[in-house]
């Protein structure tokens, strides 16, 4: 065959055009970057690449992070900018975990490298992180059995259980490989001493946890990611570098006996340890027999697959994680008694009038659609607690509750288009997000406001009328007189809610005709 030939081949009319994702884990131990092709309805792995950041180590006891490490860490991240180069921002995601979920000033991070890295860091509660690595255990899995599975991480350890690819329960536990290695081996020195100390309070921090997990069963365990993947190819070296045999509880405690033999983590010569891996070694290996301890473990497989395969799973548009956020608001509106019909109406008002003004406005974005659509769903779950304040209560259950499918800042900002969503806005507790621009969320306010005060009635929506936006800050509503007639008090209540625009510099003009 020529070259001519050979070039005619990827010439073909039949040449697979294939879409690429990308998933980003910002982890407290090392940043991962994995890079997928959809190849026949599977993902194929193209590209990965790690950097050990330690961003945990960066953690002052006030819990803010240094400058130094804010400064690493985003520095990592423009590194990668180039190869996620031509992908649109749908098909990259970027989790942060724990220790972005415990500094005190996770945005200055997230402005830093919004500077030089184009796509959003979502910062991912530790439940929400227990259920993607569940996610992305279960898609490379072939087993049907009930399983546990775990992730020890450099600041957090993450369990779920269940059988199919929504776990029955979802646990994060404050505790890591490099916060561990802070406190116990901080200089390196490995004692029996400072072993016991670390397994005796793992097992602590573990006891609430493993009250819950014992209510549930499984069949077989599976534990990812790389303090259980260097514990395995210590244990069972591999040509391939992927562990397969099973580890057992002995396997462990004569692993332990041989690093305090050593004495030190410079000293860990084990054959398959990287170089990179010997600082948190012991204080890893000391959680991990905490767990199996605890929660009377037989052994474990390593799997290869943790939270960057569950991303990249649902960010397939067949995985969409649009499903775990209907399933997690159903199971929000039953447990908090939402009247299914009402909220309903008050979804069309919002999307009705969005539709109107989004173009004008300059709102016109899918996430917008998303943080609108759920404000307006679930506005009243704090009605279960009490009507008198009931922004208030709503807006606290949205912030503070587990929301499988969603980021902490997209919870942070429907909890705050909730808690103004009726009386008056006071702009002082309106808070800043990062990914978020604060005059457009005035806008969704304001269009969640108005949506509201057509449907005062609950039972059916008034019809709006016709709205519309004539400039960036300034709508007109025309009602039809014959409207008014049929509800005398929809005039009071919509100049009512005039006056209260005022304060987010929105004008809503009221012509009757």
């Amino acid at each position: 065959m020529t070259d001519n030939n050979l070039y005619q081949v990827f010439e073909s009319e039949d040449t697979e055009e294939y879409e690429h994702y990308a998933a980003l884990d910002i982890g407290s131990n090392s940043f991962h970057l994995v890079v997928a092709r959809v190849v026949q309805g599977a993902l194929q792995v193209v590209n990965k690449i790690k950097h050990k950041v330690r961003l945990a180590e960066g953690l002052d006891n006030n819990q803010y992070l240094s400058p130094e490490y804010i400064d690493r860490g985003v520095q990592t991240l423009a590194s990668m900018t180039p190869t996620l180069s031509g992908l649109h921002h749908t098909k990259v995601r970027v989790v942060a975990t724990h220790t972005l979920r415990r500094a005190q000033n996770a945005k200055a991070f997230q402005r830093a490298a919004k500077k030089v890295f184009p796509y959003p860091i979502d910062i991912i509660a530790g439940a929400e992180e227990a259920r993607l690595i569940y996610v992305g255990i279960s898609s490379g899995l072939q087993v049907l059995q009930p399983r546990l599975i775990f992730d020890i991480g450099g600041g957090s350890t993450e369990f779920a259980i269940g059988t199919s690819f929504t776990p029955d329960i979802c646990k994060s536990i404050s505790m890591g490989c490099v916060t561990y290695q802070k406190r116990f081996f901080k200089s390196g020195i490995i004692t029996q001493k400072a072993c016991e100390q670390a397994i005796t309070m793992a097992r602590q921090d573990l006891e609430l946890a493993v009250r819950s997990l014992n209510k549930h069963s499984w069949e077989v365990i599976f534990a990812s990611s790389g303090t259980a993947k260097a514990i395995a190819q210590v244990i069972h070296p591999s040509d391939t570098g992927e562990p397969e045999e099973a580890v057992n509880q002995h396997d462990l405690q004569l692993l332990l006996a041989r690093c305090i033999e050593k004495g030190h983590a410079e000293a860990l010569d084990f054959e398959g340890l990287s170089e990179e891996r010997k600082p948190v070694f012991a204080s890893g290996l000391c959680i991990m027999l905490a767990i199996f301890q605890s929660l009377r473990i037989g052994e474990y497989k390593y799997a290869a697959n943790a939270l960057r395969e569950g991303v990249l799973y649902e960010l397939q548009p067949k995985q969409t994680t649009q499903n775990i956020c209907l399933s997690t608001a159903q199971s929000m509106a039953k447990r908090y008694h939402v009247d299914p019909q009402y909220a309903h109406n008050v979804l069309q008002t919002c999307m009705a009038l969005y539709n109107k003004v989004k173009d004008v406005w300059e709102i016109d974005s899918a996430n917008n659609r998303f943080i609108l659509g759920w404000a307006s769903l679930l506005h009243e779950v704090g009605l279960h607690i009490n009507s008198k304040g009931i922004h208030k209560h709503s807006s606290y259950i949205l912030a503070n509750s587990d929301m499988p499918g969603f980021h902490q800042e997209q919870q942070q900002v429907i909890a705050t288009l909730v808690k103004f969503h009726r009386k008056r806005i006071k702009l002082k507790e309106f808070p800043e997000f990062v990914n978020y621009d604060r005059l457009r969320l005035y806008k969704l306010l304001a269009i969640l406001r108005i949506a509201l005060v057509f449907n005062i009635n609950r039972t059916e929506s008034i019809v709006t009328g016709n709205i519309l936006a004539r400039d960036d800050q300034n709508i007109e509503l025309i009602i039809e007189n014959s409207l008014l007639e049929q509800h005398p008090l929809l005039m009071v209540d919509l100049e009512k809610e005039q006056s209260y625009l005022v304060d987010i510099n929105i004008d809503l003009d009221i012509t009757v005709q």
